[in-house]
């Protein structure tokens, strides 16, 4: 029978997780299939969906540029990709579920996604 204790594992300090990364996000195939007056928000809760699984928090904020940066080629017409900058931090709510969130921006200026890869930013 296998014990029901979990002995030599250590908790991971999820404070200490604070981290900053840059990915890029396939938005087309993300919102293919999807009818025309609804692939903009489509896009933005697909972004909200990949930084949960990429940064493991449920609390998801958007900065306003991110948004505008979906919907600037209307509701219908989506960027194919999209680079954004995905930054946990702490949450100083005392009274909030989760002790981190993460906070979605978008890397402005990149026309060309070709050999990108995930980087991670060192906090200065």
């Amino acid at each position: 029978m296998a014990p029901t204790k979990k002995e030599g594992r250590k908790q991971r300090s999820a404070l200490q997780d604070v981290v900053t990364r840059e990915y890029t996000i396939h938005l087309h195939k993300r919102v293919h299939d999807v009818a025309f007056k609804k692939r903009a928000p489509k896009g933005v809760k697909e972004v909200i969906k990949f930084a949960q699984k990429a940064m493991g928090t449920k609390d998801v904020r958007i900065d306003p540029k991110m948004n505008q940066e979906i919907w600037k080629l209307g509701v219908k017409d989506v960027p194919r990709r999209v680079r954004v900058r995905l930054e946990r931090k702490r949450n100083d709510d005392e009274a909030a579920k989760e002790k981190l969130y993460t906070y979605v921006t978008p890397v402005l200026g990149i026309t060309d996604f070709h050999g990108l890869q995930t980087e991670t930013i060192d906090a200065e």
